[in-house]
């Protein structure tokens, strides 16, 4: 994609272009909080706010269980003055992350953690980036799904072709780049796989 990839960005266009063929006709709220879920610019309202933290909170627990259920680490190598603070399982983790922020924005006009609660968050994320998301095994499999995405990428954009009928509509208005992202990106791990070993794995012949 010429102009890069960002989540949000794209899941704002499912919802004002792509879903129902014209969008969902959220409101500018519900917009802003999609958009701004993720990244440095904080969400408009306090719902966008909370959404934001729900979705840092779930993603950095569910990756530490996906990480020991991997073997790439352990609850015991976890940084213990980031336990110490947050808690020393998944679900007292979120237990405590969820109470703080309860207790820290109760009556004011924002949601937030107190600074110890960030601080820990904050230290726990690199932990995993030095650890699982950079160092591990499991940047090896980082490397191979990106290798099928601009394959697929590559490929489709030549040949048109394979888009969905769906897809193929949307070059009526829309740049083959755009629509070969789009329907890229509306595929789920396991159907890009799939159609990746369809274009490029030859059949046995046995």
């Amino acid at each position: 994609m010429p102009h890069g990839f960002k989540h949000n960005e794209q899941s704002l266009r499912v919802v004002d272009i792509l879903e129902k063929d014209n969008g969902l006709n959220l409101t500018w709220e519900v917009r802003n909080g999609i958009l701004n879920h993720t990244g440095d610019t904080i969400p408009s309202t306090l719902e966008g706010q909370i959404i934001r933290f729900a979705d840092r909170i779930a993603y950095i627990n569910h990756d530490i269980d996906d990480a020991i259920r991997g073997g790439i680490i352990s609850e015991d190598s976890l940084p213990k003055e980031c336990t110490k603070v947050l808690g020393n399982s998944s679900s007292r983790r979120i237990n405590n992350m969820i109470v703080n922020i309860i207790t820290n924005s109760k009556d004011k006009d924002t949601v937030k953690m107190s600074s110890e609660f960030q601080e820990a968050m904050n230290e726990l994320r690199e932990f995993m980036f030095d650890n699982v998301y950079i160092g591990s095994e499991a940047k090896k499999d980082e490397m191979k799904a990106q290798n099928i995405i601009k394959e697929l990428y590559n490929y489709i954009k030549r040949r048109p072709e394979f888009l969905s009928d769906e897809a193929a509509k949307m070059l009526q208005h829309t740049d083959i780049d755009r629509v070969v992202c789009d329907y890229i990106a509306g595929m789920t791990d396991r159907y890009a796989v799939k159609k990746f070993h369809e274009i490029f794995i030859p059949k046995s012949w046995h």
